[in-house]
């Protein structure tokens, strides 16, 4: 931030399974995630193994999370805005799994 002279502008909260967390304007949620030290929020549909960002572009779909009730957003790509209630997306994210 500082070679840049960055200034991001002022922090605000989003909610992840519950837990409050700070994000700053245009943060992915993959990004703010990363920033309060969370590295998975999916698990596999088959072996429950836990998953975050693997490409970090919006080309796998490992990233996956549940954002305001809408499942499978791929958290590298999604903008992330205050208020915003994010889950951990388990298999498909759908109740039919």
């Amino acid at each position: 931030m500082e070679l840049a002279e960055a200034r991001p502008g002022a922090a605000f909260t989003v909610t992840f399974d519950g837990r409050v967390l700070a994000a700053l304007p245009g943060q992915t949620v993959a990004a703010a995630l990363w920033a309060a030290g969370v590295t998975s929020w999916r698990s596999t549909r088959g072996g429950g193994r836990p998953r975050g960002v693997f490409c970090g572009i919006g080309v796998c779909f490992d990233c996956l999370v549940t954002v305001n009730g809408r499942a499978n957003q791929r958290a590298c790509l999604v903008p992330v805005r205050p208020g915003d209630v994010i889950r951990t997306q388990e298999g498909t994210g759908r109740d039919d799994d």
